[in-house]
Protein backbone atom coordinates (compact mmCIF):
# COMPACT_ATOMS: atom_id res chain seq x y z
CA UNK A 1 0.00 0.00 0.00
CA UNK A 2 2.81 2.39 0.92
CA UNK A 3 4.66 1.54 -2.29
CA UNK A 4 1.55 2.25 -4.33
CA UNK A 5 1.04 5.58 -2.55
CA UNK A 6 4.64 6.62 -3.14
CA UNK A 7 4.36 5.66 -6.80
CA UNK A 8 1.26 7.82 -7.20
CA UNK A 9 2.97 10.71 -5.40
CA UNK A 10 5.94 10.51 -7.75
CA UNK A 11 3.61 10.83 -10.73
CA UNK A 12 2.25 14.17 -9.46
CA UNK A 13 3.73 17.22 -11.17
CA UNK A 14 5.09 19.47 -8.42
CA UNK A 15 6.61 22.02 -10.79
CA UNK A 16 5.42 25.61 -10.49
CA UNK A 17 3.39 25.28 -13.66
CA UNK A 18 1.88 21.99 -12.49
CA UNK A 19 0.93 23.49 -9.12
CA UNK A 20 -0.56 26.52 -10.83
CA UNK A 21 -2.56 24.40 -13.28
CA UNK A 22 -4.12 22.33 -10.48
CA UNK A 23 -4.97 25.33 -8.27
CA UNK A 24 -8.52 26.58 -7.92
CA UNK A 25 -9.66 29.67 -9.81
CA UNK A 26 -9.35 31.93 -6.78
CA UNK A 27 -5.79 30.81 -6.04
CA UNK A 28 -4.89 31.15 -9.72
CA UNK A 29 -6.15 34.74 -9.71
CA UNK A 30 -4.09 35.46 -6.59
CA UNK A 31 -0.99 33.99 -8.22
CA UNK A 32 -1.53 35.96 -11.42
CA UNK A 33 -2.02 39.16 -9.41
CA UNK A 34 1.24 38.55 -7.55
CA UNK A 35 3.12 37.80 -10.77
CA UNK A 36 1.83 41.03 -12.34
CA UNK A 37 2.78 42.97 -9.20
CA UNK A 38 6.27 41.45 -9.24
CA UNK A 39 6.82 42.30 -12.91
CA UNK A 40 5.53 45.83 -12.34
CA UNK A 41 7.85 46.26 -9.35
CA UNK A 42 10.90 45.04 -11.29
CA UNK A 43 10.05 47.37 -14.18
CA UNK A 44 10.05 50.30 -11.75
CA UNK A 45 13.29 49.06 -10.17
CA UNK A 46 15.14 48.97 -13.50
CA UNK A 47 13.69 52.34 -14.51
CA UNK A 48 14.83 53.93 -11.24
CA UNK A 49 18.30 52.46 -11.56
CA UNK A 50 18.65 54.15 -14.95
CA UNK A 51 17.01 57.46 -14.06
CA UNK A 52 18.89 57.90 -10.76
CA UNK A 53 22.20 57.08 -12.37
CA UNK A 54 21.47 59.59 -15.13
CA UNK A 55 20.43 62.23 -12.57
CA UNK A 56 23.69 61.82 -10.65
CA UNK A 57 25.78 62.03 -13.80
CA UNK A 58 23.89 65.11 -15.01
CA UNK A 59 24.28 66.77 -11.61
CA UNK A 60 28.03 66.10 -11.55
CA UNK A 61 28.49 67.44 -15.09
CA UNK A 62 26.45 70.57 -14.37
CA UNK A 63 28.25 71.17 -11.07
CA UNK A 64 31.58 71.21 -12.91
CA UNK A 65 30.22 73.62 -15.51
CA UNK A 66 28.67 75.88 -12.88
CA UNK A 67 31.87 76.20 -10.86
CA UNK A 68 34.14 76.44 -13.89
CA UNK A 69 34.18 80.24 -13.64
CA UNK A 70 32.09 80.77 -16.76
CA UNK A 71 29.66 83.73 -16.47
CA UNK A 72 26.21 82.58 -15.38
CA UNK A 73 24.47 84.37 -18.25
CA UNK A 74 26.63 82.55 -20.79
CA UNK A 75 26.03 79.22 -19.07
CA UNK A 76 22.28 79.86 -19.11
CA UNK A 77 22.39 80.76 -22.81
CA UNK A 78 24.16 77.46 -23.50
CA UNK A 79 21.70 75.21 -21.71
CA UNK A 80 18.57 77.17 -22.75
CA UNK A 81 15.27 77.69 -21.00
CA UNK A 82 14.24 74.02 -21.23
CA UNK A 83 17.36 71.96 -20.48
CA UNK A 84 17.27 68.18 -20.30
CA UNK A 85 19.14 67.78 -17.02
CA UNK A 86 17.33 68.01 -13.69
CA UNK A 87 19.97 70.17 -11.99
CA UNK A 88 20.05 72.38 -15.08
CA UNK A 89 16.29 72.91 -14.83
CA UNK A 90 16.67 74.14 -11.25
CA UNK A 91 19.36 76.56 -12.41
CA UNK A 92 17.26 77.65 -15.41
CA UNK A 93 14.27 78.37 -13.15
CA UNK A 94 16.38 80.71 -11.05
CA UNK A 95 18.00 82.40 -14.03
CA UNK A 96 14.71 82.99 -15.82
CA UNK A 97 13.26 84.66 -12.74
CA UNK A 98 16.50 86.66 -12.38
CA UNK A 99 16.13 88.00 -15.90
CA UNK A 100 12.41 88.69 -15.50
CA UNK A 101 13.19 90.71 -12.38
CA UNK A 102 15.13 93.32 -14.37
CA UNK A 103 13.29 96.41 -15.59
CA UNK A 104 14.01 98.03 -18.94
CA UNK A 105 16.34 100.49 -17.26
CA UNK A 106 18.41 97.65 -15.81
CA UNK A 107 17.18 98.04 -12.24
CA UNK A 108 15.77 95.10 -10.32
CA UNK A 109 12.12 94.81 -9.34
CA UNK A 110 11.55 94.70 -5.60
CA UNK A 111 11.65 91.32 -3.80
CA UNK A 112 13.57 89.70 -6.65
CA UNK A 113 15.50 87.46 -4.25
CA UNK A 114 12.39 85.87 -2.75
CA UNK A 115 10.88 85.24 -6.19
CA UNK A 116 14.08 83.59 -7.41
CA UNK A 117 14.16 81.36 -4.33
CA UNK A 118 10.52 80.37 -4.81
CA UNK A 119 11.10 79.60 -8.48
CA UNK A 120 13.96 77.26 -7.65
CA UNK A 121 11.96 75.68 -4.81
CA UNK A 122 9.11 74.92 -7.21
CA UNK A 123 11.57 73.44 -9.72
CA UNK A 124 13.13 71.27 -7.00
CA UNK A 125 9.69 70.08 -5.93
CA UNK A 126 8.83 69.08 -9.50
CA UNK A 127 12.11 67.22 -9.91
CA UNK A 128 11.59 65.50 -6.57
CA UNK A 129 8.13 64.32 -7.61
CA UNK A 130 9.54 62.99 -10.87
CA UNK A 131 12.35 61.16 -9.07
CA UNK A 132 9.97 59.57 -6.58
CA UNK A 133 7.37 58.59 -9.14
CA UNK A 134 6.75 54.86 -8.89
CA UNK A 135 8.13 54.49 -5.36
CA UNK A 136 4.61 54.33 -3.84
CA UNK A 137 3.98 51.30 -6.06
CA UNK A 138 7.03 49.56 -4.59
CA UNK A 139 5.84 50.44 -1.08
CA UNK A 140 2.36 49.09 -1.83
CA UNK A 141 3.68 45.85 -3.33
CA UNK A 142 6.09 45.38 -0.46
CA UNK A 143 3.42 45.86 2.20
CA UNK A 144 0.48 44.03 0.61
CA UNK A 145 1.97 41.18 -1.45
CA UNK A 146 2.65 38.89 1.56
CA UNK A 147 -0.95 39.30 2.73
CA UNK A 148 -2.32 38.65 -0.75
CA UNK A 149 -0.18 35.52 -0.93
CA UNK A 150 -1.36 34.51 2.53
CA UNK A 151 -4.96 34.88 1.38
CA UNK A 152 -4.25 32.51 -1.49
CA UNK A 153 -2.58 30.08 0.90
CA UNK A 154 -5.48 30.10 3.36
CA UNK A 155 -7.96 29.59 0.53
CA UNK A 156 -5.85 26.79 -0.95
CA UNK A 157 -5.45 24.98 2.36
CA UNK A 158 -9.18 25.29 2.98
CA UNK A 159 -9.86 23.61 -0.36
CA UNK A 160 -7.27 20.94 0.45
CA UNK A 161 -9.08 20.06 3.69
CA UNK A 162 -12.40 20.03 1.86
CA UNK A 163 -10.96 17.58 -0.65
CA UNK A 164 -9.62 15.41 2.18
CA UNK A 165 -13.06 15.35 3.79
CA UNK A 166 -14.78 14.51 0.52
CA UNK A 167 -12.41 11.65 -0.30
CA UNK A 168 -12.07 10.59 3.35
CA UNK A 169 -8.42 9.97 2.67
CA UNK A 170 -5.43 11.60 4.35
CA UNK A 171 -2.77 9.93 2.26
CA UNK A 172 0.18 11.86 0.82
CA UNK A 173 -1.34 11.76 -2.65
CA UNK A 174 -4.39 13.68 -1.46
CA UNK A 175 -2.75 16.07 1.02
CA UNK A 176 0.54 17.04 -0.66
CA UNK A 177 -0.75 18.64 -3.91
CA UNK A 178 -3.25 20.90 -2.16
CA UNK A 179 -0.77 22.06 0.48
CA UNK A 180 1.93 22.66 -2.14
CA UNK A 181 -0.44 24.72 -4.31
CA UNK A 182 -1.44 26.79 -1.29
CA UNK A 183 2.14 27.45 -0.21
CA UNK A 184 3.08 28.50 -3.74
CA UNK A 185 0.86 31.56 -3.31
CA UNK A 186 2.78 32.58 -0.19
CA UNK A 187 6.06 32.02 -2.00
CA UNK A 188 4.99 34.26 -4.88
CA UNK A 189 3.89 36.92 -2.40
CA UNK A 190 7.30 36.92 -0.75
CA UNK A 191 9.06 36.96 -4.12
CA UNK A 192 7.15 40.10 -5.01
CA UNK A 193 7.43 41.79 -1.61
CA UNK A 194 11.08 41.30 -0.65
CA UNK A 195 12.68 43.04 -3.69
CA UNK A 196 10.03 45.77 -3.56
CA UNK A 197 10.80 46.59 0.09
CA UNK A 198 14.59 46.43 -0.35
CA UNK A 199 14.67 48.67 -3.41
CA UNK A 200 12.03 51.04 -2.04
CA UNK A 201 14.30 51.77 0.90
CA UNK A 202 17.32 52.15 -1.37
CA UNK A 203 15.62 54.43 -3.88
CA UNK A 204 14.02 56.54 -1.14
CA UNK A 205 17.48 57.19 0.30
CA UNK A 206 18.93 57.84 -3.18
CA UNK A 207 16.19 60.31 -4.09
CA UNK A 208 16.62 62.13 -0.77
CA UNK A 209 20.34 62.53 -1.46
CA UNK A 210 19.76 63.78 -5.00
CA UNK A 211 17.08 66.26 -3.90
CA UNK A 212 19.33 67.42 -1.05
CA UNK A 213 21.99 68.11 -3.68
CA UNK A 214 19.55 70.26 -5.65
CA UNK A 215 18.59 72.15 -2.50
CA UNK A 216 22.24 72.71 -1.62
CA UNK A 217 22.92 74.04 -5.10
CA UNK A 218 19.88 76.33 -4.91
CA UNK A 219 21.15 77.77 -1.64
CA UNK A 220 24.61 78.39 -3.11
CA UNK A 221 23.16 79.91 -6.27
CA UNK A 222 20.85 82.12 -4.22
CA UNK A 223 23.85 83.32 -2.20
CA UNK A 224 25.71 84.25 -5.39
CA UNK A 225 22.72 86.22 -6.69
CA UNK A 226 22.29 87.88 -3.31
CA UNK A 227 25.84 89.19 -3.50
CA UNK A 228 25.11 90.65 -6.91
CA UNK A 229 21.93 92.25 -5.59
CA UNK A 230 23.80 93.80 -2.66
CA UNK A 231 26.52 95.16 -4.96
Amino acid sequence: MEAETLALAQEIDFSMWGLFARATLTVKLVMLLLIVASVWAWAIIFDKFISYRRARKEADAFDKAFWSGEPLDELFDQIGVEPSGRAERVFAAGMMEWRRSHRDDGQLIANAQSRIDRSMDVAIQKEGEALQKGLPVLATVGSTAPFVGLFGTVFGIMNAFIEIAQQQNTSLVVVAPGIAEALLATGLGLMAAIPAVVFYNKFSADSDRIIAGYESFADEFSTILSRQLDS
